[in-house]
């Protein structure tokens, strides 16, 4: 599709692989929304850094927790920007499990926030992807779904979840719109992890390096300009750790 002149909504786009991903389509020619729950001066200064290259950009906050939120998102995004044409769910939560078994609040959040509102996103959006002749929608799963941590059972079957959901909406959305998933292994390392837990996670990986932000980045980017004939796939974007 043509990017110029197009709109994007990047959920979580305020840090970290979501900015990524708001500046790859921002500079492609997108439009783009960036969505936040709590951090609004990221998100302000990420959004006044668009505007200055010439780009619209608009701030979004939603708690993705709220079941009532996706759709006061997207209703949103299409009054302040005149549509929607690209859907990028990359907000999540990242989770150990309790130490003492099975949390019902811990499942129920993770899957609401993970797989829920992706999929309620989808369906608020579907009616504006579909006006726009070619809408793209790409959900941002984890290797981690095909490999799942033992630490962390509810993060993995939601990501497993999503990627089901990505397939399912590819068909039922099919052919306005493509629906596809782009899945990191390492893109950026969870703030609190230790030097010596990064070197053995890098060690497992065939490239021999962790992934950037920006990689995936350019990975949503493809599929937004040059997607139109892909639908349903994921894209391991892991440095050919998922074939270990």
């Amino acid at each position: 599709m043509r990017c110029e002149g197009s709109v994007a909504l990047v959920t979580g786009a305020a840090r970290r692989v979501g900015r990524a991903i708001a500046i790859a389509l921002s500079e492609a020619g997108c439009g783009v929304a960036v969505h936040y729950r709590e951090s609004a001066e990221d998100a302000r200064q990420l959004v006044a850094q668009l505007q200055s290259a010439g780009r619209r950009a608009i701030a979004v906050r939603g708690d993705l927790a709220d079941p009532a939120s996706p759709a006061a998102i997207v209703a949103e995004v299409t009054q302040k920007l005149g549509g929607l044409d690209v859907l990028v769910n990359n907000a999540a939560i990242f989770e150990e499990d309790p130490p003492d078994g099975f949390a019902f609040a811990h499942w129920q959040r993770t899957m609401q926030i993970n797989t829920l509102a992706p999929a309620a996103l989808i369906s608020a959006a579907a009616d504006s992807l579909a006006r726009s002749g070619a809408g793209k929608v790409i959900n941002l799963t984890d290797i981690s779904a095909e490999r799942p941590r033992k630490r962390h059972v509810v993060y993995c079957a939601s990501k497993a979840a999503l990627v089901s959901v990505t397939r399912s909406f590819a068909r039922s959305l099919a052919p306005a719109v493509q629906v596809n998933a782009v899945a990191p292994g390492i893109a950026i390392f969870p703030e609190a992890y230790q030097e010596e837990l990064k070197r053995k996670l890098i060690a497992k990986v065939p490239g021999q390096r962790a992934g950037t932000p920006e990689e995936i980045g350019q990975t949503v980017r493809f599929l937004v300009e040059h997607g139109d004939y892909i639908t349903g796939q994921v894209i391991n974007v892991d440095g050919g750790r998922s074939i270990v």
